[in-house]
């Protein structure tokens, strides 16, 4: 664990804030963000450290100690910025997506298309394991972008169940927690909550989020001890996977109306911009390819400026 200065910390919360701004979007994971900013594997152990051990050393060493074992400044400065951004930019985006929502696919299409190529490139040696790994990440993915959506209750335990299954998501490039949200029929609710402040329905889902990311993360840092290319390239077909999602170009199959009147698409299919436009809609061919080349070209960017770093 090495040692930051304030310049480092104020990088890792413009980190956190990246994730906090795609983590609300269903079909892009805050996951993504860590692993191609370099984080992701800190990130993972650091969580992982939240255990019975922790406990011993609050108690025996006391918080200093515990502090350091946990590597809270690192998990602070990410976790701040995830909440400053969820708490300021859902607004924002919601106003995107009603008004803007083929433009913002195709941005993230463009970037989680470079984020792919970007990690898969990161692994040095291919190998059997790591070709099956690659296949079965890219087809949970797909599977879990093409599941119908549930009506979910919105009763306390299930708030809490929720937050587990959606955290759990978040920390899985390419697997959005926010789309985990949609499916479960949970999205809109802690939506509203977020903009209405209802903290104790936030608490409630945050608690369960703690839960289900601690236990999770314990299973991909096992991952990555024990299999580091396999598991990567099972991240690398997340983000493959996830990529039916974010097509710009969609038909609504199925929708239902929202608490607050609102016409929302619960299954779609994705087709090709002649059949969008021959459904009477414009499909905006050339501001879409701009903006997906604009989301390629940023991680195409980056990936150059990590070279020769």
């Amino acid at each position: 664990m090495r040692k930051r200065n304030v310049r480092d910390y104020a990088g890792l919360g413009l980190r956190g804030m990246a994730m906090g701004a795609v983590d609300v979007i269903p079909g892009v994971s805050g996951g993504t963000v860590a692993l191609v900013t370099g984080i992701y594997e800190e990130l993972i152990n650091s969580i992982r450290s939240v255990n019975a051990g922790l406990l011993k050393s609050l108690f025996r060493e006391g918080i200093a100690a515990a502090w350091k074992k946990v590597n809270g400044s690192f998990l602070l400065a990410v976790a701040g910025g995830i909440l400053i951004s969820i708490f300021s930019l859902v607004r924002l985006l919601s106003w995107l997506f009603e008004h803007h929502a083929m433009i913002v696919w195709a941005f993230f299409f463009g970037l989680i298309a470079g984020s792919a190529l970007y990690i898969g490139r990161s692994i040095k040696k291919w190998s059997a394991l790591s070709l099956l790994m690659l296949v079965a990440g890219t087809l949970l993915a797909y599977y879990i972008t093409i599941a119908t959506p549930a009506t979910a209750p919105e009763s306390l335990w299930f708030i809490f169940l929720s937050g587990a299954i959606a955290f759990c998501a978040m920390v899985l490039p390419g697997i959005s927690g926010a789309f985990i949200l949609v499916l479960l029929g949970s999205y809109e609710f802690m939506v509203n909550a977020v903009k209405d402040l209802q903290l104790g329905i936030i608490i409630l889902f945050g608690l369960g989020g703690v839960v289900g990311i601690v236990s999770f993360s314990n299973v991909i840092g096992w991952l990555f001890k024990r299999f580091p290319q396999a598991t990567l390239a099972l991240l690398t077909g997340f983000m493959i996977g996830s990529l039916n999602k974010l097509w710009p170009w969609k038909k609504v199959l199925e929708s239902r109306i929202s608490s607050t009147g609102e016409e929302i698409a619960v299954l779609e299919q994705n087709v090709t911009p002649a059949a969008y436009a021959a459904m009477g809609n414009d499909p905006l061919l050339l501001p879409v390819l701009l903006a997906a080349a604009a989301g390629l070209a940023l991680m195409v960017s980056f990936m150059l400026v990590k070279k020769k770093a």
